[in-house]
């Protein structure tokens, strides 16, 4: 009798347990069903099944693109893929800011230049808004055309119209490029007339823009050498009541106005101006802003070259020796000093430098 005690209770917890068990189990599969057939749950595995997007898959992809203008065409990786066969190197055709760009047939026969951002800099998802927020809107002979777009997972991709003469940096400085022809002085001063045309332009919108980075390689050229500002990268636009946009310093060495050096980094369109003069200098001269030259003992660089030389009649030792004689010379480095003066005051503003080029044109 004693023995069958400890049994009895053995076996009783034992039944006992597996019932406690099997009750936990059939709450568990009842909670499941109930959590599987909620209208949220449905809801959210719909989202994620829905077929062909890359956008359904990221809501921000979706609102990045809301801003842009509708009529700017969105490509998709694998069209652009197939025109630059896989992004080829024997087909790139120039280094922008922070990505490639590369000659591309587009499957409507359209050639284009592609410009394909590094995925992996933040600054040029930057560069990507920056650019469809700002070019995509603007319409003018003197600015690049953005033609389309491209988002594909983190990849970025601008599609603009193809200028075949490539930037001025390819015409100015790479020899080995264009080396059995030289810009004559008179489209020189045509493309200087140009590129202040499409600042004017820029400067002269109700939100004005700056573009903050006018330099030779910003410059790109059609078949007739007619010009057009690109590289909006780092552009940022301001209200007409206001004078400036407080932002870091931004641009190329060289071609940076003074003031940033002094501290004052608040970005306005006499920026642009300087930039648009040491510019001027570089055509003239066929030195790069950031080489150093002797000067009366003195090394020194571009625009303080053209500085010490003002008002003395001595541009003809700053124009390229081919250009020497060539009319317009001094009236050209004028105009160029008066954009390079230290005080953004002091400085003409593009709409007054497009009159004065205008000028010497007229007396060509």
């Amino acid at each position: 009798m004693d023995y069958k005690l400890p049994a009895i209770l053995a076996a009783s917890a034992s039944s006992i347990f597996i019932i406690l068990l099997l009750i936990f189990t059939i709450f568990l599969c009842r909670r499941r069903h109930a959590i599987q057939n909620h209208p949220r749950r449905d809801q959210s595995h719909h989202q994620r099944s829905t077929p062909n997007s890359s956008t359904a898959l990221n809501p921000a992809v979706s609102s990045e693109s809301t801003s842009f203008d509708p009529s700017i065409r969105e490509r998709s990786m694998s069209e652009l893929s197939l025109a630059t066969n896989n992004f080829s190197s024997d087909l790139i055709v120039g280094d922008g800011s922070f990505g490639l760009v590369y000659r591309a047939k587009l499957s409507d026969g359209l050639v284009v230049a592609v410009k394909k951002l590094d995925r992996d800099a933040l600054q040029g998802l930057r560069e990507f808004t920056a650019e469809m927020e700002t070019l995509g809107s603007l319409r003018h002979p003197n600015v690049v055309r953005i033609l389309g777009y491209c988002i594909s997972g983190p990849d970025r991709v601008l599609i603009y119209e193809f200028l075949e003469k490539g930037s001025l940096d390819d015409w100015l400085h790479e020899k080995t490029v264009n080396a059995s022809y030289a810009l004559p002085w008179a489209t020189r001063l045509s493309i200087a007339y140009d590129v202040a045309k499409g600042l004017a332009y820029l400067h002269g919108l109700p939100k004005p823009i700056i573009h903050r980075d006018i330099k030779y390689s910003n410059v790109l050229l059609d078949s007739d050498f007619a010009a057009q500002i690109a590289d909006f990268g780092l552009a940022r636009s301001i209200d007409a009541s206001r004078s400036h946009v407080s932002t870091q310093v931004a641009g190329t060495m060289g071609y940076m106005p003074p003031e940033y050096w002094e501290g004052n980094t608040a970005a306005t369109v006499k920026t642009d101006v300087y930039s648009f003069g040491v510019l001027m200098l570089e055509m003239a001269t066929q030195k790069r802003p950031n080489w150093t030259v002797v000067v009366d003992g003195k090394e020194v660089g571009l625009a303080q070259w053209a500085v010490m030389l003002e008002g003395k009649n001595r541009y003809n030792e700053m124009v390229e020796s081919s250009f020497v004689g060539e009319k317009g010379v001094d009236e050209y480095f004028g105009i160029a000093s008066l954009c390079i003066k230290e005080s953004s005051k002091e400085r003409p503003t593009m709409s007054q430098v497009v009159k004065l080029l205008e000028e010497v044109l007229v007396s060509e």
